[in-house]
């Protein structure tokens, strides 16, 4: 059983990884398979659908270690948005640097891709932006942000965050993150007033 516990998290950890890297309809069943290590004769008795099955599977592990970087961050910096964001940022550049560029989002990677083809998926994929993106929101509420400022603000971020990555990548430097780091925290408002500025 721990065998094919191993196989089965292993087969999942290759496929975050490849499809990250170079998306779904570039990874095949067999880059996967010589990836992991997993054994061929294991993989329909993990996952009985499939590529598909994996691809599910590969979004919910991916969406728990993301939702698991946003809240440590989140309880390192209490009551500090612009500390928050900052250290989102760093996060997110020093994880590009670290993979010498060719991360990209894998929930991005396949909504890219299979928007159109699979809705089951897609609606995973929304899932997984929309229960992350609320850990961000929670944070700004704890700031004394009113519910839909914070709400607007995670979102904003998010998006933020995703294009940087992308630009990121085709540029092959931080330096889109180190932008965002500055101008971003000076845009949040606390308690809808907009005299309330937070600093960098």
């Amino acid at each position: 059983m721990t065998r094919k516990s191993d196989a089965r998290e292993r087969a999942i950890a290759a496929a975050v990884e490849l499809f990250r890297i170079q998306g779904y309809a570039a990874t095949g069943l067999t880059q996967i398979l010589e990836e992991s290590g997993a054994p061929k004769g294991s993989f329909y008795f993990h996952f009985p659908r499939g590529k598909t099955q994996l691809a599910e599977e590969a979004v919910d592990a991916y969406v728990a270690g993301r939702m698991a970087v946003f809240r440590e961050i989140s309880a390192r910096t209490p009551g500090d948005p612009a500390g928050f964001v900052r250290r989102l940022v760093e996060g997110f550049a020093a994880e590009m640097v670290a993979s010498d560029f060719r991360h990209g989002c894998l929930m991005q990677n396949l909504a890219n891709e299979l928007a159109a083809l699979d809705t089951e998926l897609t609606a995973r994929i929304a899932r997984g932006f929309a229960d992350s993106t609320e850990i961000i929101a929670e944070h700004f509420r704890g700031c004394g942000f009113a519910p839909a400022r914070a709400a607007s603000a995670a979102a904003a971020l998010v998006a933020a965050l995703e294009g940087a990555r992308t630009i990121a990548r085709l540029e092959r430097t931080p330096a889109i993150f180190q932008a965002l780091a500055e101008v971003f925290p000076r845009g949040l408002t606390l308690c809808g007033d907009p005299s309330r500025r937070v600093g960098v």
